[in-house]
């Protein structure tokens, strides 16, 4: 990570290793036999699958069961310089992305020229488990003048807008002074981008009439600043705030906040400041023009730089809904951060090397280490209707009411199977707290699933 001595104020890590209440958080081994997962995601187009981005410049996919397809989902190692930091670093699906009218996604990656490029591809129409590889439409092309720092997030916000996170050009302590250049200078910034426009000075993309610089000084582009290498940024998807984790010099790691509420134009600090602490100050802005992080950990006791996580809104765990989960590279130590009061609670140390986490279409939390990815689980659960599904992830949706054939339609048959169901006291027909009892609510929760707009 290039780090260099220097001198600085230290604060505190608050941490408690105390477990939360039901139970805590454990780990399972979700996908094993990877080589260098860097990026997890979804396509959210209701089919479940994940996708594992490989340093390398290959995307495998696998179904909810963890089953990776035999075939790549891309492959673009030939095109992409691997490794260090460098390589196939970010996925993100186009809002719209449904496999069939919209089948665009967007990869971030440094080519083999060290350069950062991103770039559309689109899927086959036959099959949206494979990418057409001569589909690519390049974006943008980012000049990278040291090998290191490449940043590699990508991901669209609740706008429908393309994020981009740009890492500060690499070398040690920012010496072109790049993350604070807002003038024809796209390194060390959040950028925002409109994928489905062109007004660009390329024609390739657009950017938003609302981005901060727009029509005054600094590049179109820009949507924040300041920051030195952002390792995982993520959106809540529940209330659209987004949470960047910035990796440090040598002294402080550091997670930054920006409400929902945010029209852009915040200067997270760097190189004036690592963390709280000043770094570089020499003709910076005042203080009070910075955006500070809401979090630091100092880099001692074999820590070594931050992995960005989620703000967890599955149903598995139900004690950590609106916790932020982030974690420390070197040491495997996972982190979550309660909104509301901003502690911070250690939940368990893993081995070295966590390079991201990545979040499935029901809120779950996953992260990858080594070859594997793992999935956050809670360490016990209450499952009363023996279903193999927490209680809590019961749902009433339309497969609860979708229980006889053909499957994928509601009539007549499944009432059938209901009553049936209902009659016999079996688990397909318990669908509502209390679970282990069949009662006049389970009746209200199949009608309610049955005339919820499903086929």
């Amino acid at each position: 990570m290039n780090r260099s001595v220097i001198a600085a104020v230290v604060v505190p890590l608050a941490l408690s290793t105390a477990a939360l209440a039901g139970g805590g958080v454990s780990t399972q081994v979700h996908i094993p036999g990877l080589s260098s997962p860097v990026s997890i995601t979804n396509a959210d187009d209701g089919s479940g699958r994940l996708f594992i981005v490989e340093q390398n410049g290959i995307i495998k996919v696998a179904d909810a069961d963890g089953n990776v397809n035999a075939n790549n989902f891309l492959n673009i190692s030939s095109i992409s310089s691997c490794c260090g930091e460098r390589g196939l670093l970010g996925l993100a699906f186009h809002p719209d992305y449904d496999g069939v009218a919209n089948r665009n996604f967007y990869v971030n990656y440094t080519n083999n020229a060290g350069n950062t490029v991103i770039a559309e591809y689109e899927t086959f129409a036959i099959d949206p488990d494979v990418a057409d590889p001569s589909s690519a439409r390049i974006l943008m092309t980012i000049s990278q003048p040291f090998s290191n720092h490449n940043g590699g997030w990508i991901g669209f916000g609740p706008d429908g807008y393309l994020y981009i996170s740009t890492g500060d050009g690499g070398a040690g302590g920012d010496p072109g002074n790049r993350a604070q250049d807002i003038t024809n200078q796209l390194l060390g910034k959040m950028l925002r981008i409109d994928v489905d426009g062109n007004n660009s000075s390329n024609g390739q993309y657009g950017n938003p009439a609302s981005n901060p610089f727009v029509g005054i000084t600094g590049d179109d582009e820009i949507w924040a600043y300041g920051l030195r290498n952002a390792w995982r940024s993520s959106f809540d998807r529940e209330t659209g705030d987004l949470w960047i984790a910035d990796v440090g010099q040598n002294a402080f790691e550091e997670v930054s906040f920006q409400p929902a509420s945010s029209t852009g134009g915040e200067n997270y600090g760097w190189r004036c400041y690592e963390g709280n602490a000043p770094f570089n100050t020499g003709g910076c802005p005042p203080m009070s023009s910075l955006v500070f992080p809401v979090h630091t950990y100092p880099l001692n006791a074999g820590r070594c730089a931050i992995t960005g996580g989620y703000v967890y809104r599955g149903c598995a765990m139900p004690d950590m809904v609106g916790q932020y989960f982030f974690a420390d590279y070197c040491t495997g130590q996972i982190w979550t951060r309660d909104p509301d009061t901003g502690v911070v609670t250690q939940q368990f140390n893993l081995p070295f090397g966590l390079t991201t986490f990545g979040e499935d279409e029901d809120g779950e939390l996953y992260f990858a280490q080594g070859s594997t990815v793992s999935k956050l689980v809670p360490t016990t659960f209450d499952d009363t209707n023996n279903n193999g599904i927490p209680d809590t992830c019961e749902t009433l949706g339309c497969n609860e009411a979708d229980l006889a054939l053909p499957f994928g339609s509601l009539d007549f048959s499944d009432v059938v199977a209901f009553l049936t169901a209902f009659g016999a006291m079996e688990p397909a027909a318990d669908l509502a707290v209390p679970f282990g009892s069949w009662d006049f609510s389970d009746v209200v929760a199949f009608l309610g699933s049955f005339g919820a707009g499903c086929p």
